[in-house]
């Protein structure tokens, strides 16, 4: 009796460690908890920029959107999406009451002190939205017209170091629908912003007559990055997953359905490279 009573108890200190085992493997795997459930992230966003990201109805969609949830899906996460403006996406960070944001965020220098960011995933730069027939043929012409500007932007930097930071010609709003609004209806003779939103625009709105100016010279190429608080764990989690949607072709896909045309991949490894 005592032998059978020993091996039941061996028995069950067996199955113990094998099942300890067993737990001990899964809360070690990216985004997964103890449980085999992934983890949910709460992702912040300003859905007020498309094509990046914007409201369809009641569901925030963009090329942003659509690319994120590729990189969480590789990672093993959850995302839980929520549009809160562009300027409460820096305070929920901070005060890390979000996990990560995603608003076509420009990485820079001043914005690395206080957060951290993702290896670079797109390739952008400011160009000038006017109708056909303006005037306005680079960014030196801007020099005495009324600018419009999405509030906070590197379009806004841009706009503050050529014609001034106090300038009476720059008008800010809070989104660049507000910003292009206020040009057709007069109230600006030019709109600066990321070239995938002005490209875009003219594009979708043939009837509204609008070209789009390149300046190559005037404006800095940029990058733009997943914004997570600083010190997060969860940046090494989705670098590797941004490198594995990079290689299997994932982001060359989406990029086609938003943009109808290649990424510069060369220019995007390139930047990741420099950035590690």
């Amino acid at each position: 009796m005592k032998k059978r009573f020993l091996a039941i108890v061996l028995m069950t200190i067996t199955a113990l460690i094998v099942s300890a085992c067993g737990t001990s493997k899964s809360s070690e795997t990216s985004g997964t908890g103890s449980d085999g459930q992934k983890k949910e992230l709460r992702v912040v966003t300003d859905a007020a920029y498309a094509p990046f990201e914007y409201m369809e109805g009641d569901k925030i969609v963009g090329f942003d959107i659509d690319f994120l949830k590729a990189v969480a899906k590789e990672a093993g996460y959850e995302l839980k999406i929520e549009n809160v403006g562009w300027d409460p996406i820096f305070v929920e960070i901070k005060s890390k009451r979000a996990d990560l944001a995603v608003s076509s965020i420009t990485i820079n220098d001043d914005r690395k002190q206080t957060y951290d960011f993702s290896l670079p995933y797109f390739l952008s730069t400011n160009k000038i939205l006017v109708r056909e027939d303006s005037d306005i043929k680079s960014a030196a012409d801007l020099k005495g017209k009324v600018v419009a500007v999405q509030n906070g932007t590197t379009g806004q930097e841009a706009m503050d170091k050529l014609l001034g930071k106090n300038s009476k010609d720059i008008k800010k709003f809070d989104n660049n629908n507000l910003a292009i609004m206020e040009m057709l209806s007069g109230g600006a003779d030019a709109v600066v912003a990321d070239n995938g939103v002005v490209e875009v625009y003219a594009k979708n709105n043939p009837k509204e007559q609008l070209k789009v100016i390149e300046d190559s010279g005037s404006f800095e190429a940029e990058f733009y990055g997943l914004l997570f608080p600083k010190g997060t764990e969860l940046k090494a989690d989705f670098d590797k997953a941004i490198k594995k949607v990079f290689e299997n072709g994932t982001y060359e896909k989406i990029y086609q359905e938003w943009f109808g045309q290649k990424p510069n991949m060369e220019k995007l490894k390139a930047e990741q490279e420099a950035s590690k």
